[in-house]
């Protein structure tokens, strides 16, 4: 036996307050790895609307999560249609009005203004109503934590907490992260991070190693 199916909906049988968040996303401009989950006890499958803020299909920012990254109640993902242009006098969205507001409306002010693209590595865990800004970019492994409201990218195996999120510490040395990434162990077949969870779960960096043959 190897775990859940990554392609189940609600990996708990008979309980319905956790997602496989692939399993629940339509828009195109959203990607996340398998066995990523999304705990909400009320409709985590609406995550998609829940979750993701201001997400405008026609700016073409990506929202992508890794593989094995848990989210907690709450998370918001604020993207790049959330921002107001500042280059006016005022930073009202007039345009959005109509009738006769939206007229001679440069719309590449948008892109212009984007931050670009949000990314969630790979074995990430963000705590309850913690809200990540555009374009910010968290690290494999770190961790972040409730109600944070992260505006910077944070490094891989960092801890953060805070408004503005800052890290406190770092869970690993820098070379133990770095061997970490290299190992990837997120990217092994499921049977093969079966066999190991114990290495895993007791931060055996040279059992892994061995498996990775680095």
């Amino acid at each position: 036996m190897h775990g859940p199916d990554p392609k189940a909906r609600y990996p708990f049988p008979g309980a319905q307050h956790t997602v496989f968040i692939k399993n629940v996303i339509s828009c195109s401009n959203i990607e996340a790895g398998d066995y990523s989950y999304y705990n909400d006890p009320i409709e985590p499958e609406r995550f998609q609307e829940k979750c993701v803020r201001y997400h405008f299909e026609f700016l073409e920012d990506r929202l992508v999560i890794g593989k094995f990254c848990a989210l907690a109640t709450g998370v918001e993902f604020i993207m790049n249609g959330a921002n107001h242009a500042m280059d006016g006098i005022s930073t009202y969205p007039f345009h959005i009005f109509q009738n006769g507001w939206e007229e001679d409306y440069d719309t590449s002010v948008f892109v212009t203004n984007s931050r670009g693209d949000t990314t969630v590595g790979h074995d990430v865990w963000i705590g309850t109503d913690a809200s990540i800004l555009p374009g910010v970019h968290i690290g494999d492994g770190a961790i972040i934590g409730a109600k944070a409201v992260v505006a910077s990218d944070i490094p891989p195996y960092a801890i953060a907490v805070g408004n503005p999120a800052r890290v406190i510490r770092t869970r690993f040395s820098a070379a133990d992260a770095a061997a970490l990434q290299k190992i990837g162990w997120w990217d092994w077949p499921i049977q093969t991070i079966s066999e190991n969870l114990a290495a895993i779960r007791n931060c055996d960096i040279a059992a892994l190693k061995r498996v990775a043959e680095i």
